[in-house]
């Protein structure tokens, strides 16, 4: 039986999408549940999986092709992966009875025109779109490129494996026939030029846009991490063991937010046309890197959850963001957001808006530096911290006063629990 393979029902932020990659070609056997196709939406990339088992029959919709919410993107084919070529066969047996001795040479023929069928379909069957295109570019038979994907599937590494082997063991550029040979002694100047994805397209706009209308400036100062990360050091183990997760320094971050942010409302508000949104509530996004882009997943009611809490839930969002799995729901609001930029190495930034919030709070690198304290130079392991603000929303003073609020309750964590 034939069934239609829909796009899903897209939420209602979410105009269109792009298919971004089809993992299974016409012809090609599905299990129920086996991720077919994915997606792209300009916030998160949806999965479409076999609705049973079967094979793919037609493909309507080819990569990089726009999609509507629930548009038909291809056709699938339920029950066994072997009925439709039996059958075929089948068919094709009688028919070689029925014309006697022109059977014969009907079956020559069929044998001819077999081959290259057959092998077009063995090559479908593993070799991705990406690495398709990858071989056909540098003239590659994928034949004598050896498999490292499920299933035995040529992936996009390997064709450009073998090319760079290739290239190598040649100790020369290899070029297209089309294309005169070009001596060049330095290396290769090689160019990709690559669609930007509707995900890194859609960061892309928010990210001008928040340039572009709001009053966006920022705010430094810098925290000493010595006590935090003495409270780590002496609790880490207990904490482990209480709560099968390890102590951070994001959850004493969010904590800390959290109480700057009812201490100074506006920070925690944003803009809605002319009206300002003061919202009775903390949600807290964590900027997450990903191979696809920037995602900031969604802390709900920080001030209700723990530290542990916040650490379960980090860890949750980071895997959830680097398989993809992340959802609409899990980035939709949140009043405040934290990037951390250290982790990459960053000494110091001036973060960019998440609109429509009013302000987002930068962390960086921890690095050692001489400090004055008590008189005395000491070594401490500093942090800058960057806040940058809608000066529409939040006036210099409360912006500073927000920083300094951070700064006090991270050098002493003790101010957190009192409320101090």
């Amino acid at each position: 039986m034939s069934t239609e393979i829909k796009a899903p029902v897209f939420p209602e932020s979410v105009a269109e999408g792009t298919v971004a990659t089809w993992h299974k070609q016409p012809g090609e056997a599905c299990s129920r549940d086996d991720l077919i196709v994915d997606i792209e939406t300009d916030k998160v990339v949806l999965e479409v999986v076999a609705p049973a088992d079967g094979v793919i029959e037609e493909i309507v919709k080819g990569e990089g092709d726009t999609v509507e919410s629930g548009e038909v993107i291809g056709k699938f084919k339920e029950g066994a992966v072997g009925d439709s070529d039996s059958a075929d066969s089948k068919g094709s047996k009688d028919s070689k009875a029925d014309a006697g001795e022109d059977g014969d040479a009907d079956k020559d023929a069929d044998k001819k025109e077999a081959k290259p069928d057959q092998s077009q379909s063995s090559d479908d069957a593993i070799l991705s779109p990406a690495a398709r295109k990858l071989a056909d570019e540098n003239n590659v038979d994928p034949g004598s490129v050896k498999g490292t994907g499920k299933d035995g599937r040529v992936t996009k590494e390997d064709v450009q494996n073998h090319v760079n082997s290739a290239k190598s063991s040649s100790g020369s550029a290899k070029v297209s026939a089309a294309t005169p040979e070009a001596n060049i002694a330095a290396g290769e100047r090689m160019e990709k030029r690559v669609p930007m994805t509707r995900l890194r397209a859609s960061i892309a706009k928010r990210l001008v846009n928040a340039q572009q209308t709001a009053a966006m400036l920022t705010t430094f100062n810098e925290v000493d991490m010595g006590p935090i990360m003495e409270l780590r050091k002496q609790y880490q183990e207990s904490f482990v063991k209480r709560h099968d997760i390890k102590l951070g320094f994001m959850s004493f971050f969010a904590k800390a937010a959290t109480e700057a942010l009812k201490r100074f409302p506006a920070v925690n508000a944003s803009i809605d046309g002319n009206d300002m949104v003061y919202h009775g509530y903390q949600d807290i996004g964590v900027a997450v890197s990903t191979e696809r882009g920037l995602v900031v997943p969604v802390l709900r009611d920080v001030d209700a959850l723990g530290l542990a809490d916040i650490e379960k839930k980090i860890v949750e969002y980071g895997t959830k963001a680097k398989g993809g799995k992340l959802g609409i729901e899990d980035m939709t609001g949140g009043t405040f957001t934290i990037t951390n930029g250290g982790i990459f190495g960053s000494l110091l930034s001036t973060p960019i808006l998440n609109p429509p919030q009013t302000a987002i709070l930068g962390m960086h690198k921890i690095q050692e530096r001489p400090m004055a304290v008590n008189g005395k130079v000491e070594i401490r392991p500093m942090m800058y911290l960057a806040l940058s603000y809608d000066h529409r929303m939040v006036d210099g003073k409360e912006a500073v006063q927000f920083l300094v609020a951070i700064k006090e309750m991270l050098e002493d964590p003790a101010r957190i629990l009192l409320d101090v």
